[in-house]
């Protein structure tokens, strides 16, 4: 049976970094690379880059300096929809319609700053409140969906290098993945990362800049995820981390994720 390999990436500025674009495209082909951070407003989004690479089909949510996400791909895109979970006009959100078999929901949740505390850091309670509007959008889904993206939050202990030293960091918690398990809940979301690498066995997709080389304490977190519909996860055979990404030159301080799903 023929299969689509879908690629989720932040990628922390898509013009800061073509040649590690393209030496991914190069290595893995994916049909469809969804991207975060790109940091880049829709005008000058390197569109030509990637149809000179085999990929003319774009649809780009984007925005001046921060934010922005791009899903680009050799098929042709159906309803290109953006969602304001953000609820303040942030490029954070872009879906569309894959070969008519199912969608591809492209998010970047909002890192929610550094005190884990919404009165005295708002932007924690607009990460909170993003995702409950997440949730409240998924309880309404009829068709197969594969949701990809930076959630910015570590679910299981396993997700953190140290969990007893992370537990009161932004991104892994206990509220926040509260906040996650009921958007999961809503639709029965399957996790495919821990489908395909069970906890607790290691698996990260993000290490800090303040290490020049992330492998020395290897203190990564896993916040960048790929869930699938319940109808839709079965058909999803093979996943990777392409962590080797996080060591190439001038590299994002998150690594691609990859699914291959039958179709």
């Amino acid at each position: 049976m023929p299969t689509l390999k879908i690629a989720s990436w932040n990628i922390n500025s898509v013009r800061a970094r073509p040649h590690i674009v393209e030496k991914f495209l190069t290595e893995t082909a994916p049909d469809i690379l969804c991207l975060q951070e790109t940091k880049a407003h829709n005008d000058v989004f390197p569109r030509r880059m990637f149809e000179e690479w085999g990929y003319p089909h774009l649809a780009l949510n984007g925005q001046k300096m921060h934010h922005g996400v791009a899903t680009i791909s050799k098929l042709p895109l159906e309803e290109d929809l953006r969602h304001d979970w953000q609820d303040n006009g942030e490029a954070r959100h872009v879906g569309v319609r894959v070969a008519g078999k199912f969608r591809l929901e492209n998010v970047y949740v909002p890192a929610g700053g550094d005190i884990p505390d919404r009165d005295e850091n708002p932007k924690f309670g607009q990460k909170l409140d993003f995702i409950e509007r997440m949730t409240a959008w998924s309880k309404d889904l009829k068709e197969p969906t594969l949701i990809v993206g930076d959630f910015n939050i570590a679910p299981l202990e396993c997700d953190v290098w140290s969990h007893k030293q992370l537990v009161k960091v932004v991104s892994h918690t206990p509220i926040e993945i509260e906040t996650l398990k009921r958007f999961q809940k809503s639709h029965d979301w399957v996790d495919l990362g821990r489908k395909f690498i069970p906890a607790p066995e290691r698996c990260f997709t993000w290490w800090s800049y303040r290490n020049r080389d992330h492998t020395v304490n290897d203190r990564g977190r896993r916040l960048d995820h790929m869930w699938a519909s319940p109808n839709l996860a079965d058909r999803v055979v093979g996943h990777d981390v392409v962590e080797p990404a996080r060591s190439w030159e001038k590299p994002s301080d998150h690594v691609p994720l990859t699914v291959d799903i039958e179709i």
